[in-house]
């Protein structure tokens, strides 16, 4: 059964590229605009120990628990800038931010001055943050990115997890188009998903708004998709790069 929404119907487009420039020290941003940050999760991004540090209790729980050293090193390094990117909205130091979590786990700000939506996404060697103005329904922001490679049973994964009319389009599309299009289609399934935190496998709930899902390369071998209610084109968006503190 499907569980999306999907536009990824007919001739595939290439999605924009991202340009990104150096994030400020201090943000704001205005209603209806978007915010896109980039962080590098591996050894290029910030120092290991540092980003320990400003992790709060919870996550470094959850970074103890991960075995895999790689994956560990890229979840706090992740969590750590996302905690960096909000605290130059918020004016506050990194590690004094608290956060409360939906059923499905998506986290909101706890008690924040300043009204912000966000969401985070890690795949591969970078993570992304998208960033709004406000709380509530029409400000959810979701996020996914995915690291392109080969996967094996794309279409059955389609046939499971996407609308009918998409799972046509695939099956029906060239053969070196379908993974380009898989992936296309599996990150504004999960961007959706995390717009509202209601997570992959939970309905939308009754009378719900579907929310737009725009498509950009944040780097070569990489495709990202974000949702919200209403989103400015992609070439409206600020786009950032969070640099590792000397």
């Amino acid at each position: 059964m499907s569980t999306q929404r999907q536009d990824e119907v007919g001739k595939m487009t290439v999605p924009p590229k991202i340009e990104w420039t150096a994030g400020p020290s201090r943000c704001e941003i205005r209603s209806g605009a978007l915010h896109l940050w980039r962080i590098r999760t591996d050894a290029d991004g910030i120092e290991f120990a540092h980003a320990l540090s400003l992790l709060g209790e919870r996550q470094r729980a959850r970074a103890a628990r991960l075995r895999h050293l790689p994956y560990r090193e890229r979840y706090v390094r992740a969590h750590a800038g996302l905690r960096e990117i909000l605290s130059h909205y918020l004016d506050a130091p990194p590690g004094s931010l608290r956060f409360d979590y939906g059923p499905a786990g998506k986290p909101a700000l706890a008690g924040a001055a300043v009204p912000l939506s966000f969401n985070l996404t890690t795949t591969g060697d970078l993570a992304l943050v998208g960033v709004c103005s406000g709380v509530g329904p029409s400000n959810d922001v979701g996020v996914d990115c995915e690291w392109i490679r080969p996967r094996h049973s794309i279409e059955a994964v389609a046939e499971r997890m996407f609308a009918p009319e998409v799972v046509r389009a695939l099956a029906s599309a060239p053969q070196e188009e379908r993974l380009a299009r898989f992936y296309r289609a599996w990150t504004a399934l999960e961007a959706d998903a995390k717009a509202d935190g209601r997570g992959l496998f939970r309905p939308r709930p009754a009378g719900a708004q579907v929310p737009s899902v725009l498509h950009c390369i944040p780097e070569a071998g990489y495709i990202a998709a974000i949702a919200r209610e209403t989103l400015p084109p992609v070439s409206d968006w600020s786009t950032f790069d969070l640099l590792p503190q000397a």
